[in-house]
């Protein structure tokens, strides 16, 4: 089996989404303070991290949306943890229906691939020019039951407006949606497996994955 990596290491001061902090990593306890507290030959680091939930590859349950939708802790780890993927590659500005031709959805990992990972670290990733999903793509994850949906780009919605049809029907359907995936290209061709596993934090309806898949053939 072969690991693939999909998701963006966090570091201090990385922008994620245009208007948005980067995170702020330090030390709560250094190595050198610690050495006062432990027998000698002994040191540790505790790191902190302030953060908003939207940083890095990160996942929206529905808490993330509507008030009443569940949060982290409600997350059905079937969705998100060693789900047999389907890879869609196009970098269309309106990824449409089409691109899912012949594809079954059902119970699958559906990752969009639009390449627009290129860019992240510059000012172009924020681009609200950037591919998104149309209506009609959307309909046939949900009608089709996909388990969760997920997109290399810097929004899965059009952030020309302030609307978020995508989030709206993905979400409300229960179904979870990882954005700012990287490295998806290197799925192509392949048998794949999916995980995105966020900490099951009560009351907060976003959060970092380590996003991978394991592909299997």
């Amino acid at each position: 089996m072969t690991l693939v990596e999909l998701s963006h290491p966090i570091t201090d001061g990385m922008i994620t989404y245009p208007g948005l902090p980067g995170p702020a990593i330090t030390d709560h306890l250094s190595r050198e303070e610690s050495r006062s507290r432990y027998a000698p030959g002994y040191e540790f680091q505790i790191g902190q991290i302030c953060m908003v939930s939207n940083t890095g590859t990160y996942l929206d349950t529905p808490f993330h949306r509507f008030a009443d939708g569940h949060d982290l802790s409600g997350l059905d780890l079937s969705r998100v943890a060693g789900v047999a993927g389907v890879l869609v590659v196009g970098d269309a500005l309106i990824i449409g229906a089409e691109a899912l031709a012949g594809v079954d959805v059902a119970g699958r990992a559906v990752l969009f691939a639009t390449g627009w990972d290129r860019h992240w670290g510059t000012d172009e990733y924020g681009n609200p020019e950037h591919p998104h999903l149309g209506a009609d793509v959307v309909a046939r994850l949900v009608e089709g039951a996909a388990a969760v949906v997920g997109i290399d780009s810097v929004n899965i919605d059009d952030t020309r407006t302030g609307e978020r049809p995508v989030h709206t029907a993905l979400l409300g359907a229960g179904i979870p949606i990882v954005e700012h995936l990287r490295g998806l290209d290197q799925l192509a061709g392949t048998t794949f497996a999916f995980t995105a596993v966020p900490p099951a934090v009560v009351g907060m309806g976003t959060f970092p994955v380590r996003a991978f898949a394991s592909i299997v053939g």
